[in-house]
């Protein structure tokens, strides 16, 4: 997978980036679980509706999948689309002597 566009307009925005954080700390949230998480941990008030225009970026970018269970969704982190960024741009060059 290429690091497209999706990808850094998804890592773009900070409130994105919080709810990945929160994905990585707790896998498998549904909507309202990261509603309930942003407001409390982060002090978001983000609407139910922003965090799901949110989450849709982050699916579009591939760094959330959705599973129905039920009446419930869940959303889970995929760091998949990651690798492509440090693919090219590897960090495990040596820094070069000052």
């Amino acid at each position: 997978m290429d690091a497209g566009p999706e990808l850094f307009k998804a890592l773009g925005d900070a409130t994105r980036r919080t709810i990945l954080d929160e994905l990585t700390d707790r896998d498998g949230q549904t909507l309202f679980e990261l509603c309930g998480r942003l407001t409390m941990k982060h002090g978001l008030t983000s609407s139910r509706q922003a965090v799901s225009q949110h989450l849709a970026v982050l699916e579009e970018a591939g760094l959330v999948r959705t599973r129905r269970q039920g009446r419930y969704k869940f959303h889970d982190l995929d760091t998949g689309p990651l690798r492509s960024i440090v693919e090219r741009w590897p960090i495990d060059r040596e820094a070069p002597e000052p």
